[in-house]
């Protein structure tokens, strides 16, 4: 394993926030971990797990061990009649996955394309986009328990996976706590993901749900496409949406899509004919919530050097540079506000995606 002391962190998130982590250590393989685990020194502090550092805001210099995961590799694992079953190390690009993964004939994650971070974070997050969801193409993971050094692995139903959310996403419940957490026991700071597999259809059929994705395939005259070919239009329209984190420093969606009941969603129409809207299957409602930021006024403004992406209101972005970037303070009041401003219009209470440090 690599240990740095009074490490930056600049670079190692995609807002481009100024950070320093006090140790930084390095994990490239499973014995990485492990060997930190059983370090004289580093057991028993508390550790944050840092993956490609696109789903989270530095407040400040970060105290805990910083295990940052640059585990590679990508297999076929296994095969079905029915599934081929891919495996990646934690540390592989996400957007890389899935290339590799349509390059060696293996298509299903295409709608996932060019979704920032590491392959680690995106169970932790179950990430979407376009109508397919991580939880639709998992399998399996490979964990470790911070606490005890222990491997162990993860099945779909034991992830707990909803919208934006997992096991990972809850912190454990003590023993006599109360009533259990929702879908299950919580491994929030307990355990960091080694390696994740996904379940990659062989009766592979496009997911066209999204208008943009409808309107590529119109403007393209084909009624059936290639998964090659969602996989492009599903870059296309990102990259035409979203800023690039190599350019203009940012987290993705910054808030989460509500859902509402019927009766609220007709409540808010009445008031907000145009207000965006999908029907989801358990019955409820998801609002988008870029409309919701974008009819509250907040396109293109700022607060500081954090501001709401022209482009998309659903974004906020770093207008600093280097050393004059944008801080975690000026991100999470720009926040607030756009949260504070769309409850007094709708009602409606936004939640940050990203994890706030």
């Amino acid at each position: 394993m690599l240990v740095e002391k009074n490490a930056p962190l600049q670079t190692c998130n995609t807002f481009g926030i100024v950070a320093r982590a006090q140790t930084l250590v390095r994990a490239r393989s499973v014995q990485d971990v492990q060997d930190l685990l059983a370090d004289p020194e580093l057991a028993g502090r508390p550790v944050f797990v840092l993956g490609g550092g696109s789903n989270i805001v530095l407040t400040g210099d970060v105290k805990p061990v910083v295990l940052k995961m640059e585990i590679k590799g990508l297999r076929l694992a296994a095969e079905t009649e029915r599934h081929w079953i891919v495996e990646a190390g934690a540390g592989e690009v996400w957007h890389d996955a899935v290339a590799w993964t349509l390059e060696h004939g293996f298509p299903g994650l295409e709608n996932l394309a060019l979704i920032p971070g590491t392959v680690g974070a995106s169970p932790v997050q179950n990430i979407g986009a376009y109508g397919v969801e991580l939880q639709d193409r998992f399998d399996s993971l490979d964990a470790i328990d911070l606490a005890t050094g222990q491997a162990f692995s993860l099945t779909a139903a034991q992830c707990a996976f909803g919208y934006r959310d997992s096991v990972f996403k809850h912190a454990p419940q003590a023993a006599g706590d109360g009533a259990a957490l929702p879908r299950g026991m919580g491994l929030a700071g307990r355990a960091v993901i080694t390696h994740v597999r996904f379940l990659l259809p062989k009766a592979w059929k496009p997911e066209l749900g999204y208008l943009d994705l409808e309107r590529k395939r119109a403007e393209a005259g084909v009624q059936v496409p290639t998964p090659r070919q969602v996989f492009d239009w599903v870059c296309e329209v990102r990259r035409a949406k979203l800023p690039d984190p190599a350019v203009v420093g940012n987290a993705g969606s910054f808030f989460k899509n509500p859902t509402v009941t019927p009766d609220q969603c007709a409540d808010i129409i009445a008031r907000e004919p145009k207000i965006v809207h999908y029907p989801m299957p358990d019955g409820t409602i998801k609002l988008a919530a870029g409309w919701l930021i974008d009819a509250c006024g907040w396109k293109g403004k700022s607060v500081g050097k954090a501001g709401v992406y022209e482009k998309q209101a659903l974004v906020l972005v770093n207008r600093g540079r280097g050393a004059d970037s944008v801080t975690g303070g000026e991100v999470m009041t720009l926040a607030r506000a756009i949260q504070t401003s769309v409850y007094e219009r709708f009602g409606i209470r936004l939640e940050p995606e990203p994890v706030v440090v």
